[in-house]
């Protein structure tokens, strides 16, 4: 066995592989050949819960992952899933990727990732396991909350400055989980049946940009099965198409015991193998990290000749090209719960929020006409950073809804009062992290309600927070949910509450839509999402006017979720084959997701894709093309600053192939002062008014007309311009 020693780097000595003057490949090209067998296999594989080796006799630091995307997850002991104990491990939980979805703000999806890498630095982390860009294809999936909605379009241009902004401190983006894991339902055994159309044009094309524009160093395959192969060593995703034609060269990382088949791992594309117990996915021996598909297994096979040494260095070069990125380059040192990454917390929150309905201008709360406010519910005093899977948080603080209205409003002599109105989920624990609250309550819901249907008779506003938490089978990792209802009889409460009070706000907590029965008889919804350290001040700022509220939705809101394609034609969650315990489900509904099929089938969800109210108004004028680039004046045409996001569409007229009705191809928001204009461009490619030849396996534009459509949400587009394609 040879001694470890130490390399000592000077202008005379530095090996090329330490030399960061010098490109990356001449650097990889130096170090591989340096390594021994065993230290080949070493760093292609975990060697704790979340590190891989390094090789310290050359110099090469242990490689650290982390779970995100929100936050830096808490650390755990080397070998368990319990705690380790730190006291410097707490964050900033930022919120949910709904929400930054639900901004359409490019630019502050870069500033997330900063701040989020600057965190994991600090924490001296190399790798951050996320962002998540799976496709919103049915609201019950409890994960939805993780990802960017239902539009390749929206997620693509979203998730590449994230990107971009995370791999600007030197910690790798791992960009999860590829693909078609669109549910969480028997998601290590699902094999998903879909045509290479809806393939290529609804399920790949964020990880495709996250690859191609973002530059990711890394991508997650998924738990479960295309082609029956699981995705994370699946010939056809990460060898033809992921590494072949996408032409990425950084690092498959399996989901953590995604690994299935060695033979599979080491042909199918998997550079480096995560997992729990003993061979990764197992429950079993601890500290077993050398019997993991891609450890001794993969020796033994190398030792018999019965695999290529090439194939192995593949997988190692790649691993080696990601420390030139990472660990053997100069970085930042980051920085942990600065009062800018709060602050990019609160904008993040306050650009996402979603005012969904405000008639009569209930919304803004005004402190001078609603001095006694009541808000009910048990999401206004449950922590939510705490739970929901791998992507649970020790948050160095969280200010919960309930606590930033009472503070917002109660400075300006308004009485604030609580009602609980349901018990729900009491609890607050996860993996070892609680949230310190104690939230049970034994009256029974009868007196419950009561409680706060004669509160709400004394109010002159009443603010109802409910909607879904993190517990199983709601928003969480593991399960999806059971109904698309509002769990806790919260919608007979919201009824009782309407017939109290006229001035009824209902603020929706959750990643996902849920049925609203009773929309017709509130005033005033939104929808807050999950929002992380700053909820209660981010929420309490947009309910009072501080924040202008300017999110758009990243998905439909269907009225019912038989209008949800996924459900109305496909085999959601699939069927389990008779002889084995795979459970095929197949995406019958094609390319036809979310709005694409609301418009196909001439159904008006509750509320549309990209839609999203203001405290002002806007006009859009003067639309007009010129050979390539569509030209639209926005205005600012009401009493208070604010932002809108226009929208472009594109329909092809005539085309040879069905094709959706409309679909979103760019999309710019602006924030303008009272009476303000200003005049937005949009250059039309080739690439937006294309389609995927399933035939020819490539992208196709037909010459034709086409028709521009602008606006502020999809089922709000007045303007229509034509295009002709030659």
């Amino acid at each position: 066995m040879l001694a470890a020693t130490v390399v000592v780097a000077s202008a005379a000595t530095t090996p090329i592989y330490l030399d960061e003057s010098r490109p990356i490949e001449e650097r990889v090209d130096d170090l591989l050949p340096r390594l021994t067998l065993d230290e080949k296999l070493a760093i292609i594989h975990a060697q704790s819960k979340f590190s891989s080796a390094g090789v310290a006799r050359l110099g090469i630091p242990t490689f650290w992952t982390d779970d995100g995307p929100h936050g830096v997850r808490p650390d755990v002991l080397w070998d368990e899933w319990e705690q380790a104990g730190a006291t410097n491990d707490s964050c900033v939980a930022f919120p949910a990727l709904t929400c930054l979805a639900a901004t359409w703000h490019p630019e502050l999806a870069h500033r997330y990732g900063v701040a989020l890498g600057e965190e994991a630095r600090y924490r001296g982390k190399d790798m951050i396991l996320g962002p998540g860009v799976n496709i919103y294809r049915t609201p019950l999936n409890g994960r939805n909350f993780e990802y960017m909605g239902e539009d390749p379009c929206l997620a693509s241009l979203m998730v590449v400055p994230y990107v971009r902004g995370l791999q600007s401190l030197g910690v790798s983006a791992c960009i999860k989980h590829y693909a078609l894991n669109n549910n969480e339902h028997e998601r290590h055994t699902t094999n998903v049946v879909v045509d290479d159309r809806a393939l290529h044009e609804i399920y790949l094309p964020a990880f495709k940009a996250a690859v191609q524009q973002g530059g990711a160093w890394a991508i997650m395959g998924a738990y479960n099965l295309y082609n029956n192969e699981h995705l994370c060593h699946n010939r056809v995703m990460l060898n033809d198409i992921l590494k072949r034609d996408w032409q990425f060269d950084g690092v498959v990382v399996s989901d953590w015991g995604g690994a299935h088949d060695t033979w599979q791992a080491i042909n199918n594309g998997l550079d480096m193998e995560f997992g729990t117990w003993t061979d990764g996915l197992s429950e079993g021996a601890r500290n077993a990290y050398d019997n993991y598909h891609l450890a001794l297994p993969y020796k033994k096979l190398l030792l018999e000749g019965k695999v290529p040494m090439a194939t192995l260095d593949e997988k190692v070069r790649r691993v080696l090209r990601l420390m030139m990125r990472t660990t053997l380059a100069t970085r930042p040192r980051g920085s942990m719960c600065s009062q800018e990454h709060y602050q990019t917390a609160r904008d993040v929150a306050a650009e996402g929020i979603v005012l969904l309905k405000n008639d009569k201008n209930l919304l803004p709360i005004d402190p001078a006409r609603h001095r006694r406010v009541l808000v009910v519910g048990e999401n206004a005093i449950k922590m939510m950073t705490v739970g929901g899977g791998s992507s649970s948080l020790k948050a160095q603080h969280e200010i919960l809804p309930l606590d930033g209205l009472r503070q917002r409003l109660e400075a300006d002599g308004v009485t604030v009062d609580y009602a609980r109105g349901y018990v729900g989920d009491p609890t607050g624990e996860y993996n070892g992290v609680t949230t310190g609250q104690s939230l049970k309550d034994d009256r029974p819901a009868a007196v419950l309600l009561a409680e706060a249907v004669e509160k709400a008779r004394q109010a002159d506003v009443v603010i109802f927070i409910g909607g879904l938490n993190k517990a199983a089978f709601q928003d969480s990792e593991g399960d999806d949910h059971k109904s698309y209802g509002l769990p806790y009889n919260q919608d007979q409460l919201i009824e009782a509450l309407a017939r109290a009070n006229k001035n009824l706000v209902v603020v929706n907590i959750s990643g996902n839509a849920v049925a609203m029965p009773w929309r017709g008889q509130v005033p005033a919804i939104v929808q807050g999402w999950f929002l992380g350290s700053e909820a209660g001040t981010s929420l309490a700022r947009v309910l009072v006017g501080d924040d202008n509220p300017s999110g758009k939705l990243p998905f439909s809101w269907y009225e019912r979720l038989e209008d949800c394609g996924a459900h109305s034609v496909g085999d959601y969650p699939g069927t389990r084959r008779a002889d084995e315990n795979i459970w095929d489900e197949h995406y019958r509904e094609g390319i036809y997701v979310g709005y694409r099929w609301l418009d196909k089938n001439k159904l008006k969800p509750a509320f549309a894709f990209g839609h999203g109210l203001s405290y002002t108004t806007f006009a859009l004028s003067n639309a007009h093309l010129t050979g390539n680039t569509a030209t639209v004046t926005v205005t600012n045409t009401g009493r208070r600053a604010g932002s809108e996001v226009v929208q472009l569409y594109i329909t092809d007229v005539k085309s040879s192939v069905d094709r959706p009705a409309k679909e979103l191809k760019a999309f710019k928001k602006v924030h303008l002062q009272p009476g303000e204009s200003q005049v937005l461009t949009f250059d039309i490619t080739r690439d937006m008014l294309s389609y995927y030849d399933s035939n020819s396996g490539q992208w196709t534009a037909e010459p034709g007309d086409f028709i521009v459509r602008l606006g502020t949400a999809s089922d709000r587009l007045p303007i229509n311009l034509k295009f002709k394609l030659q």
